[in-house]
């Protein structure tokens, strides 16, 4: 964060903090060890003596996703410390989307990355809304990009009707989250009480359970 003050610039790094820096070249993902007598925010090293070429790369985007199985229309595939753990320690994750036909992804969050979008294939409008509740919207068309700032509502939608798009993302965290808006006030365990989201959404009783049915919950 920078402040303006008498023609002065003051940085606050303190607010806003990535992932933090690794201390070695790599730290390769042992994700087959059982972790049962510590804990550690990231997945442990393994003997760097042990480290090969195919730790740093990863098939896992070269692939279409199943977009049928979500009701929103769309699957997004991750290559993280699991299927590629030279990344564990950089503080990065990429993802291939692929959004159906008239899919959506729905308004959502990441409240441990900004993500940076590239339309590779297809139609999109995409968009986020800022804490002053101003919203960003632009058409994506084929090799555009776009940005979406870290923890802020946004969502990505196919235009077209007919042919799927297909993005490639990447976010500055080795796990950056993800929370569906919509999921996340209609389909908790437990569920939020129906009148804290009568009041929130203005909505009724009626309302409540109907879209908590529509959503799976």
């Amino acid at each position: 964060m920078c402040i303006n003050l008498h023609a002065h610039c003051i940085f606050s790094v303190g607010f806003v903090k990535p992932d933090p820096d690794p201390l070695q070249d790599y730290c390769i993902a042992d994700t087959k060890t059982p972790q049962t007598n510590f804990f550690c925010n990231g997945a442990p090293c393994i003997d760097p003596a042990q480290a090969k070429a195919s730790h740093f790369t990863t098939s896992a985007l070269s692939k279409p996703g199943n977009t049928r199985g979500n009701p929103f229309g769309f699957n997004v595939t991750l290559a993280n410390i699991r299927n590629l753990p030279g990344l564990n320690t950089l503080g990065l994750t990429m993802a291939r989307v692929d959004i159906a036909p008239d899919g959506l992804i729905p308004p959502h969050s990441h409240p441990r990355a900004s993500e940076v979008t590239t339309l590779l294939k297809g139609s999109l409008l995409v968009g986020f809304v800022d804490t002053s509740n101003r919203l960003y919207t632009q058409q994506l068309r084929p090799g555009d990009t776009f940005v979406f700032p870290e923890g802020l509502v946004h969502y990505l939608y196919n235009l077209d009707s007919k042919t799927p798009a297909l993005t490639v993302s990447g976010l500055n965290s080795q796990n950056p989250g993800a929370q569906i808006a919509s999921l996340a006030s209609f389909t908790s365990k437990p569920f939020i009480p129906d009148v804290i989201l009568q009041k929130a959404y203005q909505i009724n009783s009626q309302d409540v359970t109907k879209i908590r049915k529509n959503l799976g919950g």
